[in-house]
């Protein structure tokens, strides 16, 4: 096992709901299963539950079962907000500030304690946390390298594209793009072709294509065969001089 893999990764998507957590849940558990000391973090976490007074972060929680760790909330999740909306919404609406300097700090404490940390963003990288910060600029404080994550239906080449740019001219370094299937569905032409498509197009490595996954909830909690994730990565990974035990 070549020993290439980054203190950290950070985990987008093209937009909300394309299946970050499983990408990120799933890549924590194997890097687990491979024998590397893993941590995970999500930043910042909007549409939590209230439980006896403590706000619950179901993307969060989910990481950690997946990786086996029991890392302090507060570390692994820094800000916690019930108002289902990005991030600079949901503060404003609940009166607080969000201290990007709290969560560098946070991930400093998780990557002392760990090997590699996969840290999952919030929505696509121009979603906003402060008027002035979006979440490129999270990555980018962190200095931590990209996966982008896509969904497989119809759009995803110029969500795509569109990221990759972006983060590009920001200054990120893209180590690669996911696909994820978010829901079953017939396979359409687009759905069919999006990742020979992607690789024509784009200078960045198209990973994997992962299938969906059903029995997997994030709500729930409910890993079901996120360990197998890097299964459908494996050519991908190694791409990168990544090689993780199965």
């Amino acid at each position: 096992m070549r020993n290439t893999i980054p203190q950290g990764i950070f985990i987008t998507g093209t937009d909300t709901g394309v299946g970050k957590t499983i990408v990120a849940a799933g890549l924590a558990a194997q890097f687990k299963k491979s024998g590397f000391d893993v941590g995970v973090m999500k930043p910042i976490q909007t549409g939590c539950r209230s439980r006896r007074g403590e706000r619950i972060a179901p993307d969060a929680r989910f990481l950690l079962e997946a990786a086996g760790v029991d890392d302090p909330m507060d570390w692994v999740c820094p800000y916690r907000f019930k108002t289902p909306a990005a991030p600079l919404v949901a503060a404003d609406h609940e009166r607080k500030t969000i201290d990007l300097g709290r969560i560098a700090e946070a991930y400093r404490h998780l990557a002392s304690r760990h090997r590699v940390v996969v840290v999952e963003g919030i929505g696509g990288l121009l979603t906003p946390i402060t008027p002035t910060v979006s979440a490129i600029d999270l990555a980018l404080l962190l200095k931590l390298p990209l996966i982008v994550v896509a969904s497989t239906r119809l759009g995803t080449l110029n969500h795509t594209l569109l990221t990759v740019r972006w983060a590009q001219q920001a200054g990120a370094t893209v180590l690669g793009i996911i696909l994820n299937c978010p829901r079953p569905s017939a396979r359409s032409v687009a759905e069919k072709t999006n990742s020979q498509v992607i690789s024509r197009l784009c200078p960045i490595p198209v990973l994997g294509t992962i299938p969906f996954m059903a029995g997997v909830s994030v709500e729930k909690g409910c890993l079901g065969r996120v360990r197998t994730l890097a299964d459908y990565l494996k050519e991908g990974l190694h791409h990168l001089g990544i090689k993780l035990d199965s």
